[in-house]
């Protein structure tokens, strides 16, 4: 075996092997169970909005895994860093109107500062496969 190949990780074959899309699966999960406690009047509003949002930070994630150029991947993984600066934004209103309690903005906000770390780490290393980047 040659030093190159010697050197490399086992490639990830599918983007569900991602920690960023990992973490980001469980936001999505913790996001749909918070927001069905919401009131029935936000059902087309702050509730499809925040469900939305994060659905979008999973999905860009992926898509960016699909692409061939790092380019291309860092593009879509930025689309997500920006799906979860928003998320964020949507759940200081939800606290700030009542319809999220403390512990559980605390725990949700905890979990888009790490899946925005792991994304923000996973853009780092695609910048770093560009050449002269």
């Amino acid at each position: 075996m040659n030093n190159e190949s010697g050197n490399r990780k086992r490639g990830l074959q599918s983007f569900t092997e991602l920690d960023a899309w990992k973490e980001g699966h469980a936001l999505v999960l913790m996001i749909y169970t918070a927001t069905k406690q919401f009131p029935r009047e936000e059902l087309f509003g702050l509730t499809s909005q925040m469900r939305r949002c994060v659905v979008s930070i999973t999905s860009n994630i992926a898509e960016g895994f699909s692409r061939q150029s790092y380019k291309e991947k860092v593009q879509f993984y930025s689309i997500s860093l920006g799906s979860i600066t928003e998320l964020q934004n949507q759940l200081l209103i939800a606290r700030d109107v009542g319809y999220l309690s403390k512990d559980t903005f605390h725990t949700i906000i905890e979990k888009t500062v790490t899946v925005h770390k792991i994304t923000n780490g996973l853009i780092k290393g695609s910048r770093s496969m560009i050449p002269n980047s």
